[in-house]
């Protein structure tokens, strides 16, 4: 007897004589008839996919049901002309399976790991700078400021033509810093500093013609590497004067965004191949981030400046070995990493993309970033990801589902002290690379759609932010409990579990479609070490139709402009009120336990509160 899980509430036993072969020779498979083996495993699946719904109505009202699938089996002769796969069974029985044994989250107010890392809010990213000037992108930061607790902002094009920042009179550079003093000014006016990427090009002063995205970013090298030295001093200094050196040293300076990439750095209109482009390319970069961190240090050499910014991880091994060798100053390292299995740049929004199934992806890079510096004169260096996200396209709507803020906390929680910031990318819709987009929900990078609807995402950064800056030990490896000074407790724990089925489909299909999640084994929350006394216990969740915007826009339709009233409905249903609003009493053990019905992907937020 072989016994194979194939739901929360189902097994499958596979009974049968040895050798016995199956034929299924009516289903229609994706493999193809070029792949028989696949193609036969597949339609065994499809066989008990299609019978578990039927089963599991019966299987409450009788201990168990025997489906013959081959009551009469194909002749040998036939079996060898199909090429089958040849499986050692003759008959399937579901059988109702007991419960699922309920996950454990246990802690003890008096067992502390240690203090909460914030590393999740110290950075987040947006699309570009003048995209800071319009009053819903300022509304939208203010509110993820106060709710989700981010600290720092980085964002593309602070130099961009759109900007205003140089223009040459007769060959004298001319700088003009008003727009960059208002966008700035309402960054520090909310509690929060830039995290300043020095970029791109400002026309006046590019080598080239070449640009990105729809606002056209010039990301050629400066015609005169002089003249650029002059205008980043030039820059630095004013914000020295502007908001004083202790502020300033508080900064980060990022030298470009993704110069391994012909897209973002230097074009390659001779349509080289990336091994022969890269070389040259990379020399290029290394001479500007010298010529700007040495204008950065000439200011005040106290301020922080670093690179190398590039996607996929690359070149960090180059760079330390080139900074240590030349002498050039690296403060932190910086890089960028997604985790979809191919691709980098989505210049337009059109890419299709498919989730990496590897549960590691992203947190694995991480780590092996970490090592390298580590391991390079640099090892006290600060390591930040400037960019992360489950996707580098801006039309991938797991942006926009539930899925989403599983696998955020589940970066987060295992990345853990490895990386000194990961900013995701990015808080908000409101994101012009490939043009304004026509839909409210078109798989935005964002945190917030352009309506400031909260995406499932948002909620795993608020989530984050009510943590307590006690961590407990947790032996959970999906679970975070903290505890705070006035008492409370706060527990959030999580499934994560990767439903995409691979490469036969891209993101662009999947996550729009109504993807229902699958009951998985309830998490019972035990602690110990409280207080006894009278509580209020609080529980949030986020999930399959639980605080799922998506989802509730699909409901409606899926249409391409809300009206106020469906605004407000589909805010409605993403309040992040608490499903769980209760006055429970804790004894003189001092203990609590409370068993939680999860899903696949479901996120909880447990908080109790002494009264």
């Amino acid at each position: 007897m072989h016994t194979g899980r194939i739901s929360g509430n189902l097994k499958l036993r596979l009974n049968g004589r040895s050798g016995f072969p199956l034929f299924l020779p009516h289903y229609k498979s994706p493999y193809g008839t070029s792949n028989r083996a696949a193609s036969s495993v597949f339609c065994l699946r499809t066989i008990i996919l299609r019978l578990a719904h039927a089963v599991l109505a019966s299987a409450s009202r009788a201990p168990s049901r025997q489906v013959n699938l081959l009551p009469h089996p194909p002749s040998l002769g036939g079996l060898r002309r199909a090429m089958p796969v040849l499986l050692s069974l003759g008959s399937v029985t579901f059988v109702a399976a007991a419960e699922p044994s309920a996950r454990v989250i246990a802690a003890d107010l008096a067992v502390a790991r240690g203090p909460m890392n914030r590393m999740h809010s110290f950075c987040v990213g947006a699309g570009r700078a003048n995209e800071g000037l319009r009053a819903d992108w300022q509304r939208q930061l203010r509110l993820v400021r106060e709710e989700c607790g981010f600290r720092y902002i980085r964002f593309h094009g602070l130099f961009g033509d759109d900007m205003g920042v140089y223009f040459e009179d007769r060959g004298r550079p001319v700088y003009n810093w008003q727009y960059i003093d208002e966008l700035f000014d309402f960054i520090r006016s909310i509690g929060m500093k830039p995290f300043v990427e020095l970029g791109f090009m400002p026309s006046a002063l590019a080598s080239g013609p070449q640009t990105i995205f729809w606002w056209r970013g010039n990301v050629t090298p400066p015609k005169d590497y002089a003249k650029w030295e002059a205008f980043i001093a030039a820059f630095v200094r004013h914000c020295t004067e502007r908001y004083g050196a202790d502020e300033v040293r508080s900064w980060y300076f990022e030298v470009w965004n993704e110069p391994n990439l012909d897209g973002f750095w230097m074009g390659n209109p001779g349509k080289k191949p990336y091994e022969e482009w890269a070389p040259g390319a990379r020399t290029e970069y290394f001479k500007l981030y010298a010529t700007t961190a040495r204008a950065v240090k000439s200011v005040d050499p106290v301020y922080r400046v670093g690179g190398p910014a590039t996607a996929g991880e690359a070149w960090i091994e180059e760079t330390l070995a080139y900074c240590a060798k030349e002498g050039v100053p690296l403060d932190f390292v910086t890089t960028h990493s997604y985790a979809t299995m191919s691709g980098y740049l989505d210049e337009h929004g059109n890419a299709g993309t498919v989730i990496s199934p590897d549960r590691n992806a992203i947190t694995a890079g991480v780590k092996n970033v970490r090592a390298k510096i580590d391991h390079s004169p640099f090892a006290k260096a600060e390591l930040h990801y400037t960019e992360w996200s489950a996707s580098y396209t801006p039309a991938d709507p797991i942006h926009d589902s539930y899925h989403n803020a599983a696998f955020i906390l589940d970066k987060m929680r295992n990345i853990g002290a490895a990386a000194d910031s990961m900013s995701y990318w990015t808080f908000t819709d409101i994101f012009e690379e490939p043009g304004p987009r026509t839909t409210p929900f078109h798989g935005g990078f964002g945190l917030l759609n352009y309506q400031d609807l909260k995406k499932p995402a948002y909620f795993a950064y608020k989530f984050l932010h009510q943590l307590g800056d006690t961590q407990l030990a947790c032996a959970d490896p999906a679970a975070f409990i903290c505890r705070d000074k006035v008492g409370a407790v706060q527990a959030l724990f999580w499934d994560f579990t990767i439903t995409h089925p691979g490469p036969s489909v891209n993101n662009q299909q999947f996550y729009k479609a109504d993807q229902p999640a699958s009951p998985t084994s309830p998490a019972e929350m035990k602690l110990a070490g409280l207080a006894q006394g009278t509580y209020r216990l609080l529980a949030a969740k986020v999930g399959y139709r639980a605080n799922d915007v998506q989802s509730a826009w699909r409901d409606l339709g899926s249409p391409a402009q809300l009206t106020r009233a469906q605004v407000e409905s589909l805010r409605a249903a993403t309040t992040g009120t608490p499903v769980v609003d209760e006055r429970v009493e804790v004894g003189a053990d001092g203990s609590f336990a409370r068993t939680f019905a999860m899903r696949e992907n479901d996120v909880w937020f447990v908080e109790l509160r002494p009264l």
